[in-house]
């Protein structure tokens, strides 16, 4: 069973030999610690990591040392981790959204990380194409802050944001099924610690029905769609199932989310990836403490399948080599069927 397979029948819920595991993001500074030299490409293979996670292709123009405008024309600003950080965005009223060009989702250099790592790694292992669903892309066209006042005072901006960043992310979807792809993630996130950034009301009046058209367009096109949200969500979860996601990430533990609750209320309707915790085990905790949360993990969620163990973001800068490698060794050693740990 390769890892794509592997993958694909833990989101199925099907008998499958082991409890899958991959991340979003590795620090390069995580990856030089464990393996120097290697490239993510590599790592994988040393480390028994089952997917490795693209993102498509932009080109940028940078404005100073700090600062780069991408081909959405939103400015980020470079940041220490594997990430940018947005900034502005090139919209604030509804007639610039009237005269917005976005991005062309057919533009062939769009997709030539993607293919390289479909032409490295299939038969082998995962390629997951992030792409996105309702929110990151129409928050970043404007200031957060723009954004967010939109959703009560000016609505059908918000709404023309959204529908525009679905149709360009639907037509991303049918380049990358052509080239082979077969497992999405969107990752965008909805919600703080404390509860979700808009209201619940607004969710599901707003941003429900169209998470629900841009997850019916992507299974219609044959993709497996891995639903990426931190904080606490469970004011809305339910929306979230019902859009037809089927795998759920990270079932936060910081926010308070509940592994065992999640697996018993939603595990047979969709899959769930989480949720070692990166902000506090993995990044200051020890090694032994790091493979007792792994194994409660896999206790908790990978009994019948529909699971895959990660961290409950992503592996950055400040994690501890050594916690990431416990995690994943302990994966590899107790993380196979019949789960008995």
């Amino acid at each position: 069973m390769n890892s794509e397979e592997r993958i694909i029948k833990a989101i199925r819920h099907e008998e499958i030999d082991r409890v899958p595991t991959f991340e979003w993001l590795i620090s390069n500074n995580v990856i030089q610690a464990l393996y120097p030299g290697d490239t993510i490409d590599d790592f994988i293979y040393h480390m028994g990591i089952d997917a490795v996670c693209p993102d498509l292709d932009y080109e940028t123009v940078k404005i100073d040392d700090t600062n780069f405008r991408d081909e959405w024309g939103m400015i980020k600003r470079y940041s220490a981790e594997e990430h940018s950080v947005p900034v502005s965005g090139p919209i604030k009223t509804m007639e610039d959204l009237n005269r917005y060009i976005p991005p062309e989702p057919r533009k062939p250099s769009r997709y030539k990380t993607l293919e390289a790592k479909l032409e490295r790694h299939r038969g082998q292992k995962a390629v997951i194409l992030h792409l996105n669903d309702v929110f990151s892309l129409p928050s970043r066209l404007m200031t957060f802050e723009d954004f967010m006042v939109a959703i009560s005072e000016e609505p059908e901006l918000v709404e023309g944001l959204i529908d525009l960043t679905v149709e360009v992310n639907l037509q991303m979807a049918k380049e990358a099924v052509k080239r082979g792809v077969k497992i999405i993630y969107t990752g965008d996130d909805y919600a703080y610690n404390s509860g979700p950034m808009m209201s619940p009301r607004a969710f599901e009046q707003i941003f429900a029905p169209r998470l629900k058209k841009v997850m019916q367009g992507y299974k219609d096109l044959g993709l497996y769609v891995i639903k990426h949200c931190d904080g606490n969500i469970m004011t809305i979860i339910d929306l979230m199932v019902d859009s037809g996601i089927d795998c759920l990430d990270p079932i936060d533990p910081v926010a308070g989310m509940d592994l065992a609750h999640i697996k018993k209320k939603y595990g047979k309707r969709i899959a769930i990836k989480g949720n070692v915790d990166c902000a506090g085990t993995l990044t200051f905790k020890s090694v032994e403490e790091t493979v007792e949360e792994t194994k409660n993990c896999l206790r908790i969620a990978a009994p019948g399948s529909g699971y895959i163990l990660s961290s409950s973001n992503s592996i950055h800068s400040r994690v501890k080599p050594e916690n990431f490698k416990a995690m994943i060794d302990t994966v590899l050693k107790y993380g196979t069927y019949p789960i008995n740990v």
